[in-house]
């Protein structure tokens, strides 16, 4: 009989399946897709942010107030340092970004995916891919399958099933049906927002917006972002998504590096025959796609458009669609859970990654999040099953 399931061969699956191979635990690791680690993949393309290197207050901030212990515990365990040693250890070599953002020197997620299934491997991890959870029958696990429905009834479960985003790479939420009482509902994260625009900034569709400051709320970013012909996409609004979606104004500061004071005075030099689209070129400096936006969200102007050009307050119609999200909010809820990731009214059953109910931003954090708790749940299922005297 297997010792142990884990179902989710993402980032937090492949994690948990480490460390209870690791302890001489059988595992079977099972995933609904053709194969393993596709939303993982997916994050690489574009260069794969394993974590932030930073002071360690910093980062915890980057997860909001009032951390779960499970949480909290998991990231003290596995933090920043940690995952560059763990991902030096299956020889990658890395660099830290001007940023602090943490890459592989290859930027992408393939190398890294092959060497981790290569250790699980020898661990004699089972993988099966195209296997879908269907929740219990009893106390047994089912199943579908190729091969038809299949059950087993492990020593201990781990679920790491991902959140609602991105269903195309197998996070579609559909486990919610089977743990439904202990469940917060999904919220779109690190998201775009839609933006009816106007015709002109049709010339602008697929520009980044470079050197602007954004505030929602509290939370206050420098970032880059992108005009789509859907709305603005990309990591400067991701940082601030979360506020946006629970109905903070979004504002650009269009010239973060000046003074009120400084461009109200640069604003007053003569005009002469200019128009004001080349007075603020000549003046300050700001290029057409700042223009573009001051003119879509700040008409009709003021006498004095210096305050909009430090806070420009923009319209939006909420969040594009949770599916295109990069990750999602809410999921099973961590009072359901004791502090070691164990379900409480389920023992042996033990979860981990974005299928709990937390929220971090795009960076790093996301990645390091679902590895540590991962390897927190693993790590606990495998003293489940084998006694507290295993070591790590």
């Amino acid at each position: 009989m297997t010792d142990a399931v884990v179902i989710g061969a993402g980032p937090a699956g492949l994690m948990a399946a480490e460390m209870l191979g690791q302890a001489g635990v059988s595992v079977i690791l099972a995933d609904a897709m053709p194969s393993v680690g596709r939303k993982f993949l997916m994050a690489g393309k574009s260069g794969l942010n394993l974590t932030k290197h930073e002071a360690v207050d910093q980062f915890f901030m980057a997860y909001g107030d009032d951390l779960p212990e499970a949480l909290s515990a998991s990231l003290a365990e596995f933090g920043p340092d940690d995952v560059m040693k763990w991902a030096e250890g299956l020889g990658q070599s890395l660099f830290v970004g001007s940023t602090g953002r943490v890459f592989p020197k290859v930027m992408k997620a393939s190398p890294l995916l092959r060497a981790w299934l290569a250790r699980l491997d020898g661990f004699g991890v089972q993988m099966k891919t195209r296997w879908r959870w269907q929740g219990w029958d009893d106390e047994r696990l089912m199943f579908e399958s190729p091969d038809g429905t299949i059950t087993c009834k492990p020593k201990i479960t781990v679920l790491a099933l991902g959140g609602a985003s991105w269903a195309r790479l197998g996070s579609d939420g559909a486990w919610v049906q089977h743990l439904p009482h202990s469940v917060s509902d999904f919220a779109p994260a690190n998201m775009g927002f839609e933006v009816d625009w106007s015709a002109h900034m049709a010339r602008f569709f697929g520009l980044p917006v470079k050197s602007v400051a954004l505030r929602a709320g509290d939370t206050q970013s420098r970032g880059e972002f992108v005009i789509s012909e859907r709305g603005l996409e990309g990591g400067g609004i991701y940082s601030v998504s979360r506020a946006m979606r629970e109905g903070a104004t979004l504002y650009l500061d269009l010239l973060p590096d000046r003074s009120e004071a400084d461009v109200r005075k640069a604003m007053k030099k003569p005009r002469g025959k200019a128009s004001l689209t080349n007075h603020l070129r000549k003046v300050l400096r700001l290029d057409p796609v700042r223009i573009g936006l001051l003119q879509e969200f700040g008409r009709p102007f003021p006498d004095d458009i210096t305050s909009l050009i430090k806070a420009l307050p923009v319209t939006h119609s909420g969040p594009r669609p949770m599916d295109e999200a990069i990750s999602t909010a809410g999921g099973l809820r961590f009072n359901a859970l004791d502090r070691h990731l164990m379900i409480t009214d389920r023992p042996g059953v033990f979860c981990a990654g974005e299928m709990l109910d937390w929220e971090a931003p795009t960076g790093g954090y996301l990645i390091t999040g679902c590895l540590a708790t991962g390897r927190r749940a693993g790590q606990a299922a495998a003293r489940f099953a084998l006694g507290s005297h295993v070591q790590f």
